[in-house]
């Protein structure tokens, strides 16, 4: 599950079953809310996010296959749909509508949290398979950088400065810190000439692959890689 409480949109037009399942939810460590009729379910969506929907079948408004057709024009949230029609037939047709599970009433509320977090596991290792490979590649043996399939060589003194960036993406080092980290050597040298290396990394980067901008500055501070 994401690192965040996992969000259920719960449509469920019995108050009964919708707060006991919403209960129980959140004692299992999730945020929940509710609507009760079919055709509140894609305006709350589009107000709201919701990590999972829970969605009934036979419900005021608009019926929950009509719901489930309508989303997955537009959208890939994970549906598991609840029902007492326990013909085949339904469930062939709600998950040929794009539902991701189905579960027949009456059920049990264990099978319920197991099936979701089942559910949102799937979602989330399909999300990173299909997330792109890294653009970036740090060539050790011949003091080069890959991006994008280009090949950049780099000065021993850059390819250090960007070694130690690229190792710790997101993180922002003062020019103070880098210069420690490149040259351990103690030869004398001055905060600017981190500033003329970036520069240099900026420019061989920009004559193959000008959109992509990997070192950042960042005010007062100094610098990250971020992509």
């Amino acid at each position: 599950m994401t690192d965040h409480l996992p969000t259920i949109l719960i449509a469920e037009d019995e108050q009964k079953l919708a707060r006991l399942l919403s209960n129980y939810l959140q004692a299992q460590g999730y945020q929940c809310h509710h609507v009760d009729r079919g055709d509140r379910v894609e305006p709350w969506l589009a107000e709201n996010h919701a990590d999972l929907l829970l969605l009934d079948i036979m419900m005021p408004g608009k019926d929950g296959f009509d719901v489930c057709r309508d989303l997955r024009e537009h959208s890939d949230i994970p549906i598991i749909i609840l029902t007492a029609r326990v013909q085949q037939v339904d469930e062939l047709q709600g998950l040929d509508l794009g539902a991701d599970d189905y579960i027949c009433k009456p059920f049990q509320m264990v099978n319920v949290e197991a099936r979701i977090r089942a559910t949102l596991r799937r979602v989330k290792r399909l999300q990173v398979q299909e997330q792109p490979k890294e653009l970036i590649e740090l060539l050790c043996d011949s003091i080069k950088l890959r991006v994008n399939g280009h090949d950049i060589q780099l000065t021993a003194s850059e390819y250090r400065l960007l070694e130690v960036l690229h190792n710790h993406k997101g993180q922002i080092f003062s020019r103070g810190q880098l210069l420690d980290r490149i040259h351990d050597d103690h030869r004398v040298v001055t905060d600017r000439t981190i500033d003329t290396l970036v520069k240099s990394i900026r420019k061989k980067i920009s004559a193959v692959y000008d959109e992509r901008v990997l070192i950042h500055s960042v005010y007062a501070m100094g610098y990250k890689f971020e992509i």
